[in-house]
C-alpha cells in the first residue's frame, strides 16, 4: 500500500469518515467551511 505524503502546515485537511460511539458517523466533509477539531490518540494499551 502505497505511503501518503504528511500533511503541512496551511494544507487542507484530508477526507476524514469515522464511526462515532452509539451509532451514525462523521464526515469531515460536511464541515468544510467551519472550525472542527479533530483529535487522534493511540488506541488503548497500546505504545505509542
Amino acid at each position: 500500500m502505497p505511503q501518503t505524503p504528511m500533511p503541512q502546515p496551511g494544507d487542507p485537511a484530508p477526507e476524514i469518515s469515522a464511526a462515532v460511539t452509539g451509532g451514525g458517523g462523521f464526515d469531515l466533509a460536511e464541515h468544510r467551511g467551519k472550525w472542527v477539531v479533530v483529535y487522534f490518540y493511540p488506541r488503548a494499551n497500546t505504545p505509542g
